[in-house]
């Protein structure tokens, strides 16, 4: 036989826990974010030298492929913590953030010595943000964001 066990719990109690849950939410969208946007308005004041280090790495297209990674890296920040659809940016900056680690930060075709081990602590830096975006991908912005009020109530009739 099953038993089913209850808990009693303190509203007010699940209340404040939900605030502070929203505002640590709040503060880390904007601290994930603000690298992106800062990185994002860098290469846009400096299309040509973003251009050149993706032509080093010998990608395709390389003014159209800068100009879209400050475009993604400015907006995306923006709209993360704004907390405006979210769930899709934090998967987007999570795939490019895994892309961009692969081809600029791979420490496994270099010689062991202070290069190597530089870019492999910022491939692991950039795991870590994947790490964080996957998390926000899952919970979403939280209340205190433009995703958060959007909230659709139906009253039966």
């Amino acid at each position: 036989m099953a038993t089913t066990t209850y808990f009693q719990t303190n509203d007010a109690e699940v209340r404040k826990a939900a605030g502070v849950s929203d505002a640590l939410l709040t503060v880390g969208r904007i601290v994930i974010a603000l690298m992106f946007i800062m990185s994002g308005i860098e290469k846009f004041m400096g299309l040509d030298t973003t251009a050149q280090m993706i032509a080093f790495k010998g990608l395709p297209q390389p003014s159209l492929l800068a100009f879209a990674t400050a475009a993604l890296e400015l907006g995306g920040g923006v709209m993360i913590v704004i907390g405006w659809q979210t769930r899709i940016m934090a998967l987007a900056l999570a795939i490019f953030t895994a892309i961009a680690s692969y081809f600029f930060h791979d420490f496994w075709n270099m010689p062991q010595g202070a290069e190597h081990t530089n870019n492999m602590i910022h491939f692991m830096k950039n795991v870590s943000i994947i790490g964080g975006f996957l998390m926000l991908a899952a919970v979403g912005a939280g209340r205190f964001s433009v995703d958060g009020p959007c909230v659709v109530h139906t009253k039966a009739t």
